[in-house]
């Protein structure tokens, strides 16, 4: 009744006033019951709930305006802090966040913890790829964007007054973190930016990108020397040569022996661990290992945390579902504690003192200015027109989390104070945001050049193809000439698409009884010594197949090597069971050459249905028949109808052609109801042109050429056969699709192929 009596604005503002206070009376006796010792773990809880509440909302709001999440953190932070809860309600923002040590121990671990995740996360979206193939470029636009403004930074940190200083002694150190934090670009950012304007693709877009992942390598080496000098609190010539020597020393162990380490051990956890998400907790432990080496060493753990994320990014056996579980974690928990704890020890009551306000005022002109000028003259320098060294400064002008993480690392070590810290958060905050719109405005200006359309063709091509899903490979082999052919061609395909390749030895008690002649052959299959030696078999067929694609697909110049993962198994449990967990580790493809592949009765033998059942994805039968001629000398043959599933087929055929180099020819058959008169190929009324055009856009994108051919005939099986016989072709690669019942059957096509080809060939199931 009490409510009903006031005004509108007075109603609304008393509820609000009713539920803070209701909110807030836990938080107060919480904060009590902490300050009379220890931390009370329900005020911990209500802080975490409070931060990734509000910086959700907030950051949600950012996204909808063009600006990145992280900011929504940072304000909300703000927010909640001293900048303005804590001068508007002091009581209360100082019951929510009491500054009893026991207290902010706990949060603060919470945080300390999101800053290893966040340049674990930073190191996974590294693409070291794309800064090899643009070093030469992305280098100089790096490098004079990081000298630049570093230099700037140095000298301001010589010059600022001795009262903006924590400790004066420390001047040098602060002129280094100063430096530092004005010359490293937020790469997240940046790439985030670059993305939703979709320019990910052009040239700029590429190379502001690969800039900023240099900028950010090249930042956190600098910043781990640095932390380990602001222990000292001057530069000491043992320290120094032990941190530089220590960062050098872990950074070759890292991309050598330690890369090969972060790819096995991911791959042992992934395979052979049942329980739920153990790949992510091998990364995590992988994180962890190297944040205390670089601990160990005398520099900053985020440096560990870092190059952990690069090796883990670049892991094969690293699946999109394992990037979105880890990417999910530091996403909803850790990024907006971390972000919201920064906010809320920025205190901008401090840029009320006009000192301040002109230190704070002058560096944000320095950093822009700075960045901007170095990106800038970088692309001069590498004689970019002026339209794209314009955007390239633009977008090389956020430093974001980049900043914030260094900004926190100073505050940590004492050598930035609370005043200097706000500064810096604050020209971080204005930047950051500064940068998207001036970075479109840039890069709306740009025209697209010809080479570049093409490209950009040619990877759009990439993205829609059904190819491009796959992830890992799983062949499964006996010791038939089928799993020779299905080696051949899963070698093939892994080099072409860099796609890692298991091998799995299926001989043993789901053999088939028609494959064995007897007790000592049976026991031959089991054996566990002669089970690697197929498999060892397997796997180098898989090798030797790979390097040959390499080299029929690089120039012979090139020093580009065969980089795919081959890993071995043995059928240690059921077939089916097997099978199933395999899908389940990421196998996406399953290339079966096992023989026979001819039920007694007909069909197909019982053995390939139990595995087409049982494998969750996508499946290849390979069978061979008579010998198949090397490489070159390969011909292919393409039944197409115009249907999906026959394009998705034609795409795994001509990646065999591209690996081999051989020839391959398009069957486009029609039946004699639905032609009139002879077709030509380029007439465009005909129902085939359409089935054609994509099969062009494959043969370009693979730079393969096609022979392509229109026939009539009432039985396409027939056609099919009497065409490869008259051809010499010596695979078929046909795509179907499963039709319903127990046993397996592709319809009459390929059921009669099955039976009656002379021919090698692979179904594709693509459906």
């Amino acid at each position: 009744m009490l409510f009903r009596k006031l005004p509108d604005f007075s109603r609304r503002r008393a509820l609000w006033t009713a539920a803070a206070s209701a909110m807030l009376a836990p938080s107060a006796a919480f904060a009590a019951e902490g300050a009379k010792g220890g931390g009370s773990e329900s005020l911990f809880l209500i802080q975490i709930v409070i931060l990734v509440v509000i910086g959700r909302l907030l950051g949600e709001a950012m996204v909808r305006i063009g600006q990145p999440s992280i900011m929504g953190q940072i304000i909300g932070g703000i927010l909640l802090g001293p900048s303005v809860l804590g001068q508007i309600w002091p009581d209360a923002q100082a019951q929510m966040f009491p500054s009893s040590p026991e207290q902010k121990s706990m949060i603060d671990a919470v945080a300390q913890l999101g800053i290893l995740f966040l340049l674990l996360l930073a190191g996974m979206e590294t693409d070291l790829g794309l800064a090899k193939r643009l070093r030469r470029a992305a280098l100089g636009v790096s490098l004079t964007g990081i000298v630049v403004p570093f230099a700037f930074g140095f000298a301001l940190g010589e010059l600022i007054p001795t009262d903006f200083l924590p400790d004066p002694d420390k001047r040098l150190v602060t002129s280094l973190f100063l430096g530092t934090a004005l010359s490293i670009s937020s790469v997240k950012i940046v790439a985030s930016v670059v993305r939703e304007m979709d320019f990910m693709r052009r040239n700029v877009g590429q190379l502001i990108v690969a800039s900023a992942i240099i900028d950010d390598t090249v930042g956190w080496v600098i910043i781990a020397v640095t932390f380990s000098l602001a222990e000292k609190g001057a530069v000491d010539l043992p320290t120094l040569a032990k941190a530089v020597i220590g960062t050098l020393a872990f950074m070759a162990f890292s991309f050598t022996i330690g890369r090969k380490l972060v790819f096995e051990i991911i791959r042992f956890t992934n395979d052979r661990f049942r329980s739920d998400l153990p790949v992510l907790s091998a990364i995590i432990a992988i994180m962890g290992g190297m944040a205390i080496i670089t601990n160990a060493i005398g520099v900053h753990t985020v440096l560990g945390a870092f190059v952990a994320g690069i090796l883990v990014g670049e892991s094969p056996i690293l699946t999109r579902q394992i990037d979105e579980q880890l990417r999910a974690l530091t996403t909803a928990l850790f990024m907006p504690v971390f972000f919201g704890l920064t906010g809320l020890h920025t205190d901008l009551s401090v840029l009320a003192d006009p000192s301040t306000l002109l230190l704070a005022v002058g560096l944000i002109v320095i950093a822009s200015l700075g960045k901007f000028g170095g990106a800038f003259a970088g692309a001069k320098i590498g004689k970019f027109s002026n339209a794209e060294a314009l955007a390239l400064g633009c977008g090389m002008n956020a430093r974001g989390s980049t900043e914030v993480i260094v900004a926190t690392i100073g505050l940590s070590v004492g050598v930035l104070d609370e005043r200097l810290f706000s500064v810096i958060v604050a020209m971080a905050v204005v930047t950051t945001m500064a940068m998207p719109p001036t970075l479109r405005w840039a890069l709306a200006r740009l025209p697209m050049r010809d080479e570049e359309r093409e490209r950009l063709k040619h990877e759009e091509f990439e993205e829609r193809s059904f190819l491009q899903k796959f992830e890992r490979i799983l062949l499964a082999i006996d010791v038939s000439p089928s799993s020779h052919l299905a080696a051949r061609i899963s070698g093939h395909f892994a080099a072409v698409r860099k796609t890692p390749v298991t091998v799995l030895d299926i001989v043993g008690e789901d053999a088939p009884t028609q494959s064995k002649t007897g007790t000592e052959k049976a026991d031959a299959d089991t054996d566990p010594k002669a089970a690697e030696a197929r498999l060892e078999d397997g796997a180098g067929r898989v090798q030797a197949a790979a390097d040959e694609a390499v080299a029929a697909t690089t120039d012979p110049a090139s020093t580009e090597t065969t980089d795919i993962h081959i890993t071995t198994k043995i059928k240690d449990a059921n077939l089916r069971k097997i099978l199933g967990e395999s899908a389940e580790k990421g196998h996406d493809l399953l290339f079966v050459g096992v023989e026979p592949t001819v039920d007694a009765a007909g069909g197909f033998h019982e053995q390939l249905s139990v595995m087409t059942s049982a494998f969750k994805g996508t499946t290849a039968i390979v069978s061979c028949r008579g010998d198949l001629p090397s490489d070159p000398d390969l011909r292919i043959l393409v039944p197409i109808s115009g249907t999906e599933r026959s394009t998705r087929a034609a795409e795994l055929a001509f990646v065999i052609a591209k690996a081999t180099g051989c020839r391959i020819t398009v069957l486009y058959i029609r039946e004699p109801h639905q032609m009139r008169s002879l077709p030509r190929v380029s007439d465009s009324s005909n129902a085939h042109v359409a089935a054609f055009k994509k099969i062009d856009e494959i043969a370009l994108y693979n730079g393969v050429k096609v022979r392509k051919i229109v026939q009539e005939g009432s039985a396409p099986e027939l056609s099919i056969l009497r065409h490869a016989r008259r051809g010499n072709y010596s695979l078929i690669v046909l795509g179907v699709s499963r039709r319903a019942g127990e046993r397996l059957s592709y319809g009459a096509i390929a059921d009669t192929l099955l039976e009656t080809a002379d021919r090698s060939f692979v179904f594709f199931e693509t459906e």
